[in-house]
């Protein structure tokens, strides 16, 4: 086999075990990187080294500790629990709320699996007194966290934004953010009136106690917000602004260091970046411009928008959107619009994005499990189990036909 073979070989291996096995697919891919790029492309190894995505490294390690600590003092949960209140009033609203919640703790940095995992919890209680079914909670939930996910604060919108940027599509971060909440809310919109939205009654719903934020957890707050407004109105650097702020609340010991940076998604981190470092050397030895011609034989120019997302969305709803599909799909675009013969880049990333991240609600996903695992009730789980992954494996399709009719129509605005 070709270098180029081989390393395309290597990525499919590791595409194929991050769908069938529990390993984190970075490890093995770093692994592969180094015997491949070594041993059968002649690279050194302080070649494949400098492949790493240092900055992408330093990015979501930042914006994850700053998180991470502010979860760890609790000021995500009352932050998001005192908002919650604001279902008092028609129980048809109560849903629409569960997705504005999820969408703005999703947007703001934590991304979409921390969002679930602080408001599917009080979403399932809340919604099961005021008449909600806990399928139409959990699509709404899971739907306003992913609608928020790539935005340009959270991880894996760093992730989407910077995969772009290095192959030439960068400065499009509100179009990849306003993509995917497009799709995901048109979802959310049909979901909610499939499912019972339209027959809830217009009954008070009873809200539990909330707890008064704490002066630190105040201070936290403050600071976070302060992050976001220096990166959004000074362009600070994300991840080194990140760092800034979470030393700051450790410096003030408004937060337990030792317990955020065990809270912090290393096995994620390292998912991206090894499979980062792994397309690096596949770009090196020739392997991407191989992997772009074979992609490029499912579509045409007027339907490779469709196709694309189909495809990494049928891959994603057995795998990592962030920490496989973005790194593995995103470098190929300027490949296959090339072998195609025509069709927009930016409208085939954001197909790309869009695609994989609409399956996500699939209980295969974390982000569906949890609110399988919400659920008040265990008796329930097996239902909520079998509908979510009926509705994710539908995503696929629904998520082609957005991409063929509307990336394009975005991408040119």
């Amino acid at each position: 086999m070709t270098p180029a073979q081989l390393s395309l070989a290597a990525l499919l291996v590791a595409i194929i075990l991050s769908c069938t096995t529990r390993i984190n697919v970075g490890l093995v891919a770093i692994a592969l990187a180094w015997l491949v790029g070594v041993y059968h492309a002649g690279l050194s190894a302080t070649a494949i080294a400098d492949g790493f995505p240092v900055q992408l490294f330093l990015t979501l390690a930042g914006v994850t500790l700053l998180f991470s600590l502010s979860e760890e003092n609790g000021t995500i949960d009352v932050a998001t629990r005192r908002v919650m209140r604001l279902a008092r009033g028609s129980a048809k609203l109560v849903p629409i709320l569960f997705f504005l919640i999820a969408m703005a703790v999703s947007t703001v940095g934590p991304g979409a699996v921390a969002a679930v995992a602080l408001v599917a919890p009080v979403a399932m209680a809340l919604g099961g007194r005021a008449g909600v079914p806990p399928f139409l909670t959990a699509l709404m939930v899971a739907n306003g966290a992913n609608a928020g996910n790539l935005s340009a604060l959270s991880a894996v919108g760093i992730i989407a934004n910077s995969k772009m940027a290095a192959v030439g599509l960068g400065g499009h971060a509100w179009k990849v953010w306003a993509a995917n909440f497009l799709a995901h809310l048109v979802v959310a919109a049909a979901a909610w009136v499939l499912f019972g939205g339209r027959r809830l009654g217009a009954h008070v719903v009873g809200v539990e106690a909330v707890p008064g934020m704490t002066r630190r957890q105040m201070t936290t707050g403050a600071v976070v917000a302060a992050w976001v407004a220096g990166v959004v109105l000074l362009g600070l650097n994300l991840g080194f602004a990140a760092f800034a702020a979470a030393i700051v609340l450790v410096l003030a010991r408004l937060a337990d260091e030792t317990a955020a940076v065990r809270r912090m998604p290393w096995g994620a981190i390292l998912m991206v970046c090894g499979v980062s470092l792994l397309v690096t050397v596949l770009e090196k030895t020739g392997g991407m411009e191989l992997f772009s011609g074979l992609l490029a034989r499912f579509a045409a120019p007027w339907s490779v928008n469709g196709v694309m997302a189909f495809l990494t969305g049928v891959i994603s709803t057995y795998s990592s959107t962030s920490g496989v599909v973005l790194p593995s799909f995103l470098p190929t675009v300027p490949g296959i619009i090339e072998r195609v013969g025509g069709g927009d880049p930016l409208a085939l990333a954001l197909s790309i994005n869009v695609g994989s991240s609409l399956v996500d609600v699939s209980p295969l996903s974390t982000i569906g499990a949890l609110c399988v695992a919400a659920l008040p009730n265990a008796e329930d789980a097996p239902l909520l189990f079998r509908r979510l992954l009926i509705w994710g494996l539908s995503m696929t399709v629904v998520g082609a036909l957005l991409a063929q009719l509307g990336a394009g129509a975005l991408a040119v605005l």
